[in-house]
């Protein structure tokens, strides 16, 4: 388990990339026609056309689009007494790149998918939310022992975790491969395709499980073993592949088609293996219920899709929100 990378040395490197995305003049990811559906009308359709605009600048998006959402008094009354009464919850949230959770350029204010979720979800349930910054492996270890009432950091939800876990989905995303432009590599659809690579990926993931798991495929075929990388910080990890130090990197799919649209001679492989992502508590919590229906609220109110849409992954929207359902296979 690391320590929480300094915030200011994250801020540099989502600095550093979207400077690299500006003199390159790349486009950020979208969704297509940002007239699509979901865009929605008033404040919050203008702030997510404008922050598709200021993607395409190579800037994050700074539109707010949860203003307008107002307390609903059904969920509201799901939450526990004790937390009605307190009008707050502890969240450890984990920031890393966009578009699932970020600092703006001011480095202390959080956007992304995940923070715009957690924002509107406070705001349906009648709360305020306390977000404290944490490493993305401590967190889930921390829900456990109580430091923490929820976490977010892009969890996928997988059976292993489910057994220690309870989740109330909000996104769909997924494991996916990123390379550099000029590597003979194309679409990965068995891990032996890997063998003798250096792959990149962040610590305590989905992604280093997967891949620390299956290593053995390559010494079945009768080939060299692939070797595993693991970071806490998104900039290294993007950092070694340009360098040369890893061959491919395994993320997130949004997170990776984003990075790959904002840096020059990178191209995103392909998706392994969708997953939901979700919210994440103790398991056995009694918040589930509410964050469940504060999630669907947002869902029917069409602030979701707004949000979806300001940072380009309208395709990752999910029709409902559920409690720890099974993973996708």
């Amino acid at each position: 388990m690391r320590a929480p990378v300094p915030r200011s040395a994250r801020r540099h490197a989502v600095l550093a990339l979207l400077a690299a995305s500006a003199l390159a003049s790349l486009t950020a990811c979208g969704s297509g026609d940002p007239s699509g559906s979901g865009g929605g009308g008033g404040t919050g359709g203008a702030a997510a056309a404008a922050g598709s605009a200021e993607k395409k600048a190579g800037r994050l998006p700074t539109g707010n689009v949860v203003s307008g959402v107002r307390k609903d008094a059904a969920a509201a009354r799901l939450l526990p007494e004790r937390v009605r009464k307190a009008g707050k919850l502890t969240l450890g949230g984990a920031i890393g790149a966009p578009p699932t959770a970020t600092y703006l350029e001011d480095g202390k204010t959080a956007a992304g998918v995940d923070v715009e979720i957690t924002e509107g979800v406070a705001k349906v349930l009648g709360i305020t939310i306390d977000r404290q910054e944490a490493s993305f492996e401590a967190i889930l270890p921390a829900l456990g022992s109580g430091k923490y009432d929820v976490g977010t950091g892009n969890f996928g939800v997988t059976d292993e975790r489910r057994k220690t876990i309870d989740f109330v989905t909000y996104i769909n995303d997924g494991q996916g491969f990123a390379t550099r432009a000029d590597e003979k590599l194309a679409k990965i659809t068995d891990l032996t395709q890997l063998c003798g690579k250096n792959i990149g990926t962040g610590a305590g993931t989905t992604f280093e499980v997967t891949l620390e798991q299956n290593k053995s495929l390559c010494e079945k075929a009768g080939k060299k073993p692939y070797s595993v990388k693991t970071y806490s910080e998104q900039g290294a990890i993007w950092g070694s592949l340009q360098q040369g130090r890893t061959d491919v990197v395994m993320s997130t799919i949004n997170g990776l088609r984003y990075a790959v649209d904002q840096q020059q001679g990178l191209k995103f492989l392909n998706e392994y293996h969708r997953l939901d992502v979700g919210f994440a508590f103790k398991k056995g919590s009694d918040l589930t219920p509410a964050f469940q229906k504060a999630v669907n609220v947002l869902i029917a109110d069409g602030t979701y899709a707004k949000i979806l849409k300001k940072w380009g992954v309208a395709d990752s929207a999910l029709p409902t929100s559920r409690i720890s359902p099974p993973e996708i296979r």
